[in-house]
């Protein structure tokens, strides 16, 4: 194991920090379930300082195999201003990858944003932020460099697989000293349940969105009895990493809906709106694909080819920001094919792929059943099998186990859990949350008209009431006042870039 100086990791230390818990044997000699924790305190407004801890759990690389290297993942606690008798609130962030300790070790401003939306949960309890193994400041941040793609030819999903597939050869080769193995959500959720027991709490409750909703599936499904109540947004069960192309394209249909009642879009829109953006744009691309010339930052002109399946590509990667997502596709439908050339290129560079998500998602896989749904569902057509096919085919070059269908599959819970999820949501579908709501007799659905791919309070950032319920529900595991439906604003749609055609011109020819 890598060792480093404690203090190298603190340049935070001027903020007023001190040691606790430092166990007197050196880091080589730690054992399973030590920890370290640090306290330091920041100062968010002029003569307001708020403390909190930074720790670290040392744990087996792979708890199947005794002999297993000690890897450490980190976490945060703030404790609650006042004891509450509430279990803490254990929140495990999104990805897999996404490592959210970092901003509050570097003390920077979206550290410090951070730090004001945890605060809040004192009024329930201790919070503690649990990162993961593997992409944790507190540890190990494995990567792997990824190849460049040719712009020379269309993008593939048969080659984005081929990749995938060298890639974990890769880095298993260039990973000898490590286990990857033992980097699943089984683990992930030992890990949350090895941070509770690390710090005294005999129950918790979670707080996930998107992947940390699923990584809070499994701990709710691999250790039940330690779990008090949950609060999930961006839903993504266990068997669900894969989302179905046509629950993906009617969140697509919702978007588009407002999108072709828009007054600043109508100028550009075609007769039959987006959705007919979307098929004049497949019929087009199915003809053959484009060549592109841009000219790069330092003035040098590149030409990239564009295909169908990069279309498809698209459909599936713009779709985040349901307000852009309109002026993204009106601007392909009507001949200025520039910026999307740019991003591609952009895109096709060489770059880092974080393993731990396909280290993840192989291990999880679906059950045969959804993937001859996944491989028929009639949207394949406009949106490609981009969503799981490297994942699925690069599946038996990485090391992780298959977690197996008993897993996989929902099974009947007591646990008491709050729902909330957007219906403009192309992440993670809102049918992830119709389909598991029957499994949690004690659930409760709240469903965001207009929401999308974000997290509770962001969802019912108009609703304070909703906001004070869900707080209340963590705190007693009272559902009194939680709202079954929100309904968001309508937005503000970006506009294309251009001028909008004149009356009765029609579509760009290929």
């Amino acid at each position: 194991m890598r060792v480093r100086s404690l203090m190298s990791s603190w340049p935070w230390c001027a903020l007023g920090c001190l040691l606790l818990a430092v166990p007197a044997r050196s880091w080589a000699q730690h054992k399973p379930g030590d920890v370290v924790i640090e306290r330091a305190t920041v100062e968010l407004e002029p003569g307001t300082r708020v403390a909190y801890e930074l720790g670290t759990l040392y744990v087996p690389e792979n708890r199947q195999k005794p002999q297993s290297r000690l890897i450490s993942v980190g976490f945060a606690r703030i404790k609650a201003p006042r004891p509450t008798g509430a279990p803490p609130v254990f929140w495990l962030p999104g990805g897999p990858g996404l490592s959210v300790l970092g901003s509050l070790i570097d003390n920077d401003a979206s550290g410090k944003s951070r730090l004001r939306s945890w605060l809040t949960f004192g009024a329930v309890g201790d919070l503690v932020v649990v990162e993961q193994r593997g992409f944790t400041r507190r540890g190990e941040m494995l990567e792997s460099p990824s190849d460049a793609s040719p712009l020379e030819r269309p993008a593939s999903v048969q080659a984005d697989a081929e990749a995938m597939r060298a890639l974990a050869r890769r880095a298993v080769a260039e990973n000898p000293d490590k286990d990857l193995s033992g980097y699943d959500v089984i683990e992930f959720a030992a890990d949350v349940d090895a941070v509770r027991r690390a710090l005294g709490y005999p129950k918790i409750s979670l707080f996930g969105g998107s992947f940390g909703s699923q990584w809070s599936l499994a701990v709710m499904r691999l250790h039940p009895e330690i779990v008090a109540r949950a609060v999930l947004s961006g839903v993504e069960p266990l068997n669900n990493g894969y989302d179905m192309p046509s629950h993906v394209f009617a969140s697509l249909q919702r978007i588009a809906f407002d999108a072709d009642r828009d007054p600043g879009l109508a100028p550009y829109l075609p007769k039959g709106g987006m959705m007919e953006v979307v098929r004049a744009l497949h019929h087009r691309f199915a003809e053959g694909p484009m060549r592109v010339q841009v000219r790069d930052p330092a003035g040098q002109t590149q030409t990239v080819v564009l295909g169908a399946e990069d279309l498809q590509l698209a459909l599936n990667s713009h779709t985040q920001e349901g307000e852009q997502w309109p002026a993204f596709l009106l601007a392909l439908y009507h001949g200025h094919y520039e910026d999307w050339a740019r991003e591609v290129i952009a895109e096709r560079s060489a770059g880092t792929t974080k393993l731990i998500g396909p280290l993840i998602d192989s291990s999880l896989g679906v059950t045969a059943e959804r993937e001859h749904l996944l491989r028929t569902d009639p949207a394949i057509e406009l949106m490609g099998t981009w969503n799981f096919e490297s994942n699925i085919a690069s599946a038996p070059d990485w090391p992780t186990r298959d977690v197996g269908d008993t897993l996989r599959k929902p099974i009947p819970t007591s646990i008491p859990v709050v729902f909330v999820h957007g219906d403009w949501d192309t992440s993670t579908p809102i049918d992830n949350t119709l389909g598991l709501l029957p499994y949690f007799p004690h659930g409760h659905a709240i469903l965001v008209h207009r929401g999308g791919h974000d997290g509770t309070f962001y969802l019912l950032r108009g609703e304070p009431a909703a906001k004070r319920a869900v707080y209340e529900f963590l705190k007693t595991g009272k559902m009194a006042g939680l709202p079954h439906e929100v309904t968001l604003p309508l937005p503000s749609f970006a506009v294309p870039s251009f001028a909008p055609p004149t009356a009765g011109a029609k579509a760009a020819a290929p």
